[in-house]
């Protein structure tokens, strides 16, 4: 079974500190991190999308996503497979 954690990031921009310092004190229970967003030449998108792949309990993976969901633009979902 796989325990997978996907952030749509609508204000990449102007989110991507908070969402950062959120991972990074998860950090210990992500196994997969990748990220997405539409870059062309010195323009970058302001969405984006994180897939993560973690190996933490669901009381925790489901705490992370409630914080990440609190930040302005973010969307969390997760989903075990």
């Amino acid at each position: 079974m796989a325990d997978i954690l996907i952030l749509s990031l609508g204000k990449r921009k102007s989110s991507a500190l908070k969402v950062q310092r959120i991972l990074t004190a998860g950090g210990c229970f992500i196994k997969t991190r990748l990220g997405i967003h539409d870059s062309c030449g010195d323009s970058c998108s302001d969405n984006g999308l994180i897939i993560l792949e973690l190996a933490a309990s669901v009381k925790e993976i489901k705490a992370m996503a409630s914080k990440l969901s609190k930040v302005s633009g973010v969307k969390a979902k997760f989903v075990s497979i």
